[in-house]
């Protein structure tokens, strides 16, 4: 039996680690304004994950959070900043931004919220208005 495989990702100080482990559940690229603050970038790359596949194993007590709104809360190191991960409890999935975790083969497959992109991309990967209707979002397709 094979074991699963284990990804590690760091703060931009080291000062916190966690671990992931598994496959996620999707990869893909948000485009929603707040996704686009906190990664301060035209779109975040996001792997979302079973809460149960993300532990942090070092540098717990410099971990801080701000819920912005019942679906999300962002979390970063407190010594340098450094972005972490977003806990999305009403959906379950907790959402590590790819280039915290290294080594991670990043192979998105679809865009969200692109109704609301300000960084158009023609990549062939499909192009959500906002949510999968599975996350309570209309599920609508947009064209390239």
């Amino acid at each position: 039996m094979r074991a699963e495989r284990t990804y590690t990702g760091r703060c931009l100080c080291g000062a916190v680690e966690l671990r992931v482990v598994g496959r996620p559940a999707v990869m893909g690229f948000c485009h929603c304004g707040s996704c686009r603050a906190w990664s301060g970038s035209p779109l975040n790359a996001v792997s979302l994950w079973l809460p149960s596949a993300v532990n942090i194993v070092r540098g717990g007590t410099e971990v801080g959070s701000f819920q912005r709104t019942e679906r999300t809360i962002r979390k970063w190191c407190r010594h340098c900043g450094g972005h972490l991960l977003t806990e999305h409890p009403t959906w379950g999935v907790v959402a590590v931004l790819a280039g915290v975790l290294r080594e991670f083969p990043f192979d998105p497959v679809l865009h969200v919220n692109y109704a609301e992109t300000v960084l158009h991309l023609r990549d062939g990967l499909p192009k959500l208005k906002d949510l999968p209707a599975e996350m309570g979002g209309s599920g609508v397709s947009l064209p390239e």
